[in-house]
């Protein structure tokens, strides 16, 4: 019972919100209302930046408050979490990927190696960065970004 009675009396545990972001809402976040469906595409990216993109969606980060959910599907995704440098092999998946999502949409390069190849770049088997391939409308920088610069990118994203 004891137990029980922490749990009822310490309530949610989670890091405090992070201050509004920086330049405000992205310049077509009204067109979201506010909440987002999220697909991430790993364009062929060495897994940190899916690392922290996990971490900004857990309870403690919890970029879900800020009304950003993930989807499993692109046809359903209003927003496309892009990492890696976009390889050839993924190119073509990738533009496929953003052609399914349904307008509007965003394409959200994270990590440096999205914005401009990083220690992938000149590689024999690398196409280019994300917005090589396709349109980018935000960036976050980083190696990988910390959680807190992915929520605060969504948040940017939603409007929140």
């Amino acid at each position: 019972m004891g137990l029980l009675r922490k749990i009822r009396t310490t309530g949610r545990v989670a890091e405090p919100a992070p201050p509004r972001p920086e330049g405000g809402a992205a310049p077509r976040a009204r067109e979201f209302g506010g909440s987002v469906q999220v697909r991430c595409v790993d364009a062929g990216s060495c897994n940190g930046c899916e690392i922290e993109i996990a971490a900004a969606f857990n309870p403690v980060y919890d970029a879900e408050r800020y009304g950003a959910r993930l989807v499993a599907s692109p046809r359903h995704a209003d927003v496309a979490l892009v990492t890696g440098p976009v390889t050839r092999n993924m190119a073509e998946p990738l533009r496929r990927t953003v052609a399914a999502m349904g307008e509007p949409r965003l394409v959200v390069a994270v990590g440096d190696c999205a914005i401009n190849c990083g220690e992938f770049a000149g590689g024999y088997g690398v196409e280019g960065a994300v917005a090589d391939v396709v349109p980018v409308d935000l960036a976050v920088p980083g190696c990988p970004p910390e959680p807190d610069e992915i929520v605060a990118a969504l948040r940017r994203v939603t409007g929140r």
